[in-house]
């Protein structure tokens, strides 16, 4: 099989995921529209003074069990969120493959450029929902990450993509796929992390009816979930600094060049570790630090389109 027959299988597999991601999203949006609402239905028999026997969870004001929850909701919800489950589960596999035929194709590890590597961000983000999915109920979360992920895509395929080839000599070097594999997936976490938090920031707020908001975790359990994926994030965001550094020093000769790429990825890791100072700090609010997160991923987005394309470096053949 030659290298450009397995680039197309490539392009066919990464097609192939933006539907099923899309039909996913569909799937969600679903359940999102006809699930009933957990909390206004514990209320409910809060109010009606439900008997202990019902669960002694709920009478302490936790989350109902399961079984209840799966009680409350519709069948065709819950149908659509299985069925947008094991999609999410399918178009993860699907962009797996388009990476790994991509590397096939130009027999090296397929991270030399902006399209490759926007194709292993969406995989990590589904990646990192999916597996979300088996410790905790994130279906509620499942519409928001696949319109992320099929937005990459479209952007990816369209205005990023460039055909399978070659890379620079200074990335024939096995840091690749140690620097920028643990990147990508720093990015993945981070994005699923700047989702939450901004669902945190709007539930706390109270933008939009109040009836959606009771579909979704209170506003504290949102911004624990939101720490919990940034806590995560931030040491393998700080392994990419040091690792890049390293190599680096491989390729040109110094650990630091002020290249424009290296300055936004220390901004970067700047500003969520401002994050987890501010979480960590009683006198600031938890809307500040989230806001905080928020920015940070904003310079993940200046990194990765703005320095890629409009600043000179020595990482320009990124793009």
């Amino acid at each position: 099989m030659t290298n450009e027959i397995l680039a197309q299988y490539a392009n066919y597999a990464l097609a192939s995921a933006a539907l099923v991601i899309t039909v996913a999203m569909l799937c969600y949006a679903l359940y999102l529209a006809q699930a009933v609402p957990v909390r206004e239905a514990a209320e409910v028999r809060a109010d009606a003074k439900v008997p202990a026997t019902v669960g002694a969870g709920e009478a302490k004001g936790e989350d109902p069990p399961s079984s209840v929850v799966a009680a409350e909701t519709p069948l065709k919800a819950r149908k659509a969120a299985g069925i947008a489950g094991s999609l999410s589960w399918l178009g993860a596999a699907l962009l797996l493959a388009s990476f790994a035929l991509r590397g096939f194709a130009v027999e090296r590890f397929p991270l030399g450029n902006l399209f490759e590597f926007s194709v292993a961000g969406a995989f990590f983000a589904m990646a990192v929902y999916s597996v979300a999915g088996l410790r905790r109920d994130v279906r509620w979360l499942g519409v928001f990450v696949t319109a992320f992920v099929v937005l990459l895509l479209m952007v990816a395929s369209t205005a990023w993509y460039v055909e399978a080839d070659e890379v620079v000599p200074s990335l024939k070097s096995y840091w690749l796929p140690i620097h920028v594999t643990v990147a990508t997936l720093s990015v993945g976490i981070f994005v699923v992390g700047a989702i939450v938090s901004a669902l945190y920031l709007m539930s706390d707020r109270g933008v939009g009816s109040e009836r959606f908001w009771r579909k979704l975790p209170e506003a504290s359990a949102l911004e624990k979930f939101s720490y919990s994926l940034h806590i995560i994030g931030f040491p393998l965001w700080t392994f990419t600094l040091i690792a890049g550094a390293i190599w680096a020093r491989e390729a040109w000769g110094a650990y630091w060049n002020w290249d424009p790429k290296e300055v936004w990825t220390f901004v970067i890791w700047t500003v969520y570790a401002a994050y987890l100072h501010a979480r960590a700090t009683k006198n600031t609010s938890r809307r500040t630090a989230n806001w905080i997160a928020i920015a940070g991923f904003a310079c993940i987005v200046i990194n990765y389109t703005v320095v890629n394309f409009y600043f000179i470096g020595q990482h320009s053949y990124a793009q």
